[in-house]
């Protein structure tokens, strides 16, 4: 990225100790603290919004510290609770604490794929609440300004609770935006689908328990307590001005993998929960069905056998069902099924070659089941 890079899990209690620290800060090293979790276990909140960061303030040697917090941290979530936690660690190490609005980039992560996603839904765009949601979003070029800015020369305590609000000049809503991405990913207009609160959070709590990234309860939480900053404050004690996202957003015309990207951001989930009914059925039929279900081609194995290695076959599919649907070790799931699939494909081609003639394509459907988890496995990668 052309600048050293120091690889750390803030979930690691070694991450808690200033010592750990302290060989990366001396000599007034600043310190900009972007980590956060959305959602997760109150360990991990504890680590990533409190622990760490003391830690890393604790070992700070005359550089100044700039965190990225958020707005809306009124809100009734963990989310919110454990920023105004972490906010307070930083206000007490004297660091500047921005909160941010929505942040909007040439690429996306997070929030603003599924802003993305939402605008190039075929048909209608979905919209969390009445979409009259209002944001102000600020490119994250101009965010980095505004940061850099704060490191040279620290504004001190904000006016809201010690913080200071950033955003961007022009206020928008959430229909509005959306329709702005849909033409700048190049769509035809399509009409907002609203959806009422109830309905929202109860995906969210889908999104919460199938582990789909800001699908979530809280993301929804914190729609519905609002996305919008007032930057005026901050930019007037700096001096700054920054872009309105009317401006910004048109700077750099969406190429194929903007457009790619929004679509598949959606299809992702959507294809490893298929791959996870898959395997859940298939792991049951494993383990259910009597040796009279097996193929005749299959005839010339012993029953024993047969079954043996049908039930081993079946909790391993069920094994691969359950990694899928709570999304744990991605990269290595994906791997593992693919090797799954060839094991399977090679040793029935051995038994039973004329399963790639049988009328149902046993054999033959497995090439289209290979090609889908090649697409699962490209796009776990999410950074």
């Amino acid at each position: 990225m052309g600048f050293d890079v120091l690889r750390a899990d803030l979930t690691d209690p070694a991450t808690h100790d200033a010592s750990f620290w302290r060989p990366y800060l001396e000599g007034g090293t600043h310190v900009i603290n972007a980590a956060g979790l959305l959602t997760g276990p109150n360990a991990a909140f504890a680590a990533v919004h409190r622990d760490a960061p003391r830690a890393v303030y604790e070992a700070i040697d005359g550089g100044h510290a700039v965190l990225i917090s958020a707005v809306g941290i009124d809100a009734d979530t963990p989310f919110a609770r454990w920023r105004c936690e972490g906010e307070a660690i930083a206000e007490k190490a004297g660091a500047t604490i921005l909160r941010p609005g929505l942040v909007l980039a040439d690429t996306s992560y997070g929030g603003s794929s599924a802003l993305r996603a939402f605008a190039a839904f075929p048909f209608l765009r979905p919209l969390v609440g009445t979409g009259l949601e209002p944001f102000n979003p600020i490119h994250a070029e101009d965010l980095a300004r505004v940061v850099i800015a704060c490191l040279s020369d620290p504004p001190g305590p904000g006016p809201a609770g010690g913080a200071w609000e950033i955003g961007g000049p022009e206020m928008t809503t959430q229909t509005a935006l959306s329709a702005a991405l849909r033409q700048w990913l190049g769509l035809r207009p399509a009409g907002g689908l609203p959806l009422p609160l109830r309905v929202a959070r109860l995906l969210g709590r889908i999104g919460d328990a199938l582990r789909i990234g800001p699908i979530s309860v809280t993301a929804v939480n914190q729609l519905a307590t609002g996305v919008l900053a007032n930057p005026q404050p901050l930019l007037s004690r700096l001096g700054l001005t920054v872009a309105p996202v009317g401006q910004f957003l048109s700077r750099r015309p969406a190429g194929t993998q903007d457009l790619w990207q929004a679509r598949l951001y959606l299809l992702k989930p959507l294809v490893r929960l298929t791959l996870a009914a898959m395997w859940l059925v298939s792991g049951f039929l494993g383990l259910l069905l009597p040796a009279a279900a097996f193929p005749a081609e299959l005839s010339a194995l012993p029953v024993p056998v047969a079954l043996t290695t049908a039930k081993v076959g079946g909790l391993i599919d069920l094994a691969f069902a359950a990694l899928l649907l709570r999304n744990i070790a991605p990269r290595k799931t994906a791997l593992g099924q693919i090797a799954l699939v060839l094991a399977y494909t090679i040793g029935l081609t051995l038994l039973a070659p004329g399963l790639w003639l049988a009328p149902f394509g046993e054999l033959l459907k497995n090439l289209p089941v290979l090609a889908l988890l090649l697409v699962h496995l490209a796009l776990v990668e999410e950074r």
